[in-house]
């Protein structure tokens, strides 16, 4: 019997990733899509050979002939759907972020513990390649206990001109701001767990044009400090800027007692003991990658369990994003709420 996937959201990532990943597998089938528009729900069923389209996404959950549903709309409706599907009974994959906060995260989780549904985020993509080596060098000592942690993430371009993003819409984007919480993700992967935050946020384009004609108000910073220390005793300090037009990207370095690792330009770089950074060479047999789809459905055909990423850890990164609103809100070092 085929398992039948129902597409809540054919954005950009569903319709690159998703789509194509769910319909490149063995006896899975992409039944069913509704998007913000009859009209672009029809563009995404014309283009995939989707065979049915619907108006009203709480129709698709319900369906009989929808037995997962993969939710790629922005964090505003994750929550909603999710809990509605896991209520229908159907197996759930939602786009990162995981929710528009913390409240909304631990229902999730709530409903998926209540259920034997499969329940899954999509992971942060950054590096999968090497994180099997460096996880198992980590998990074997190889850099010893961490001590810094320094992630930068400076792209964008200076254009107050620009029309709004929805990531720029708080209403839209929720407690997440710009890159930050799937670059958290990716360093709990090595480190942990984040203990207390301080964090620093400007906005330097208050108002920008937005569809209708008229203007919106920017409520989420275009350029953010956090210096957090986690649970084990180090120090890790983010810069995420979108209005950095010369910015070196993103990048990742972690330094521990022993060694270190460099993350950038889609390259580990390692530097043990006294030696300078070499880029990492990763064995054929323990390359990692992209498999997001393929492990959502191992997860619900053979029982796999799932790790990149379990609605657990999705909490856990909601609860250092929570921690980030209020430390910017209140202006002082904030505790995370982890339970």
């Amino acid at each position: 019997m085929s398992l039948r996937i129902g597409i809540v959201g054919a954005g950009a990532n569903t319709r690159s990733r998703h789509i194509p990943g769910f319909q490149a597998i063995d006896g899975v089938e992409v039944v069913a899509v509704c998007n913000r528009s009859r009209a672009s729900g029809q563009n995404a069923a014309d283009e995939f050979g989707i065979p049915t389209v619907y108006d009203d996404w709480k129709e698709l959950v319900h369906a009989d002939g929808v037995d997962a549903v993969c939710v790629g709309t922005w964090p505003y409706l994750h929550c909603a759907i999710t809990l509605e599907s896991l209520t229908a009974g159907k197996h759930i994959l939602t786009e990162a972020r995981m929710a528009m906060d913390l409240e909304e995260a631990r229902s999730m989780l709530t409903a998926s513990q209540a259920s034997d549904r499969v329940a899954m985020v999509v992971p942060a993509p950054f590096y999968l390649e090497s994180e099997p080596t460096l996880r198992e060098m980590v998990a074997d000592g190889d850099f010893g206990d961490w001590l810094e942690i320094h992630v930068s993430a400076l792209s964008g371009e200076w254009s107050p001109e620009e029309p709004i993003h929805w990531r720029q819409r708080r209403e839209l984007s929720g407690d997440n701001i710009m890159s930050m919480g799937i670059l958290n993700e990716t360093v709990r992967r090595y480190a942990g767990h984040d203990r207390a935050v301080t964090a620093y946020g400007q906005t330097f384009v208050g108002e920008r044009p937005d569809a209708q004609g008229g203007t919106a108000t920017v409520d989420v910073p275009d350029s953010l400090g956090i210096v957090s220390q986690l649970e084990s005793g180090a120090t890790a300090v983010y810069h995420v800027s979108s209005v950095a037009s010369h910015g070196r990207g993103g990048g990742i370095e972690m330094h521990g007692t022993k060694g270190a690792f460099r993350l950038e330009d889609g390259k580990a770089y390692v530097a043990l003991g006294d030696a300078d950074f070499s880029e990492l060479e990763v064995a054929a047999e323990k390359r990692w990658g992209w498999a997001v789809e393929a492990d959502f459905v191992d997860s619900i055909r053979d029982g796999r369990t799932v790790t990149h990423t379990n609605f657990e850890d999705g909490v856990k990164y909601m609860a250092f994003t929570d921690a980030v609103q209020r430390s910017l809100r209140e202006g002082r070092k904030v505790d995370l709420q982890t339970t």
